[in-house]
């Protein structure tokens, strides 16, 4: 294909492109004339991996250059195909990983105006801005599906729960973030180089999504336990029991 089709399946400029090749993120592509250059369909996976790394991983160029020479062969690579493969569940790799505009990121969330306007307000949902537009990253794209969801399965603000709450969730999780980063950072800095340290934030901030992720539930279902206990027994009280379980 042409430099033209590659630029508009990939949603990047020529120059970057060309940027990616003189830099060595990308190969050379084999020239079919003196100014026409040919390239093939792993261009697109190779540009959709920079920009994924780029965008939801924060990595710098050196390090995604040294993934993008051996994929599978570097630490780097190593680690990252390593926390993709399990920390991710299936369902997340199968979310784009990025959305452009309100109107396409509310078609495929289900997220209305409303809401989605709320949602930034809150800074739960945060696109970034590119050439006038908003894009939408994955994580904003799950959050949305799961505010959605929310509202299916009982929990949303028809059935009076104050999706609000989920502001001061973000505020207090915020906290609890910066603390993360405060002790990692002065544990640290300093002692590693630029490269590792971004290497070791990136992996770090997948187990501690996943440690997060598991806590929770862990501590939910230890609350759940207390409360039914409590049912129970107010219902035997009911009852005319002695209230013992």
């Amino acid at each position: 294909m042409k430099i033209r089709e590659l630029v508009l399946r990939t949603q990047v400029s020529k120059e970057t492109v060309h940027y990616y090749i003189r830099e060595g993120l990308l190969p050379r592509p084999p020239k079919r004339g003196r100014n026409i250059a040919d390239y093939d369909e792993s261009y697109i996976e190779r540009i959709r991996l920079i920009k994924e790394l780029q965008d939801n991983y924060f990595l710098p160029l050196s390090v995604i250059k040294k993934i993008m020479k051996k994929p599978g062969k570097s630490s780097e690579g190593q680690s990252f195909l390593r926390l993709r493969s399990e920390y991710f569940r299936p369902v997340d790799q199968l979310l784009p990983s990025e959305i452009r505009g309100e109107n396409a990121f509310q078609e495929a969330t289900g997220l209305g105006p409303k809401w989605l306007s709320k949602m930034e307000e809150w800074k739960i949902i945060t696109p970034t801005l590119r050439d006038g537009q908003k894009i939408y990253f994955q994580d904003d794209i799950t959050l949305a599906k799961l505010f959605v969801r929310m509202d299916k399965i009982g929990v949303g603000a028809s059935d009076g729960f104050d999706p609000e709450a989920l502001r001061h969730y973000r505020d207090m999780f915020r906290d609890i973030v910066v603390m993360t980063h405060k002790y990692y950072v002065e544990a640290a800095l300093g002692k590693l180089d630029p490269e590792e340290f971004s290497r070791r934030i990136v992996e770090g901030r997948e187990v501690m999504s996943v440690f997060f992720y598991h806590l929770y539930r862990k501590i939910s279902r230890e609350e759940y336990q207390r409360i039914l206990s409590f049912v129970e027994r107010q219902q035997a009280v009911d009852e005319g029991g002695d209230g013992s379980v």
